[in-house]
């Protein structure tokens, strides 16, 4: 089994926690979009399956140092990879008011974003946003008290917008999806796990699209894709994690699995 991850702090915890099976693991710091040359690092051109777990962890949410959450007071970084030259407060503190409030439509689909971004831009001038807490105070006071607000903390899509934009998130899966075509053998299974829409519609027409047996342009005249689709849908639908597994685990909350089987 080969295990990838971005964070070198994830790659480390797993190996602590699953020294046992040292001989059967395999753990590489790499990008997923990447999946493709790290089997050949290791001797592996084709794979049985893959299991995809998107977006943040829960160990980053949890240490402040990350600057990921705005629950607790720390660094607005929010970067997966420490190596990556741009964090969040680069983006706060750099981008032009219309750049921003772009970024946090797109990648946060936050209605509020030109309000947002102008507050930010203002409070920017005094001094520079330099922790989480600081950012998430300006956006509370944009945003005005609605009936998401209990259920939703105001800074949330913005903060979404900000960690997917300077991890390339969404880039980095649509690199992803036709490796997958690449390496995975016929029969084989491949397992997305998304937390938000963004990532799920991604993942949801590529799969549909695959599994199509016609996947040429519509203006074009004849079949050039011999006619066939290339993957079988295993999950229809997305599923959603039950009430119970709720309970345990509310980050599953938002969780949406999508698989499909190669032929």
């Amino acid at each position: 089994m080969l295990g990838l991850d971005w964070d070198w702090e994830a790659i480390e915890r797993v190996r602590g926690r699953l020294g046992g099976y040292a001989e059967r693991l395999l753990l590489e710091r790499a990008n997923f979009a990447d999946i493709r040359q790290a089997l050949r690092n290791h001797g592996f051109d084709s794979v049985d399956g893959i299991i995809a777990d998107l977006g943040v962890s829960s160990f980053q949410l949890e240490d402040p140092a990350r600057g990921f959450s705005f629950m607790q007071e720390g660094p607005l970084d929010m970067r997966m990879n420490r190596d990556l030259a741009v964090t969040a407060a680069d983006l706060v503190n750099r981008l032009p008011e219309r750049e921003l409030a772009d970024l946090i439509y797109r990648y946060g689909e936050e209605r509020r974003s030109r309000r947002i971004a102008r507050m930010v831009v203002e409070a920017r001038k005094n001094r520079p946003f330099a922790t989480t807490r600081e950012l998430a105070e300006v956006v509370r006071r944009a945003v005005p008290p609605s009936r998401d607000s209990a259920r939703i903390h105001p800074a949330t899509r913005t903060f979404q917008a900000l960690r997917i934009a300077v991890n390339g998130e969404l880039e980095s899966l649509e690199r992803f999806l036709p490796e997958v075509l690449r390496v995975l053998r016929p029969g084989g299974r491949a397992c997305v796990v998304a937390f938000h829409s963004l990532e799920d519609r991604i993942v949801k027409e590529t799969f549909r699209n695959w599994a199509r047996s016609c996947r040429c342009p519509r203006e074009r005249a004849a079949c050039a894709c011999e006619g066939r689709p290339l993957v079988a849908m295993v999950t229809r639908r997305a599923l959603w994690p039950s009430p119970e597994e709720v309970e345990r685990n509310p980050r599953a909350r938002s969780a949406r699995l999508r698989v499909v089987e190669k032929l």
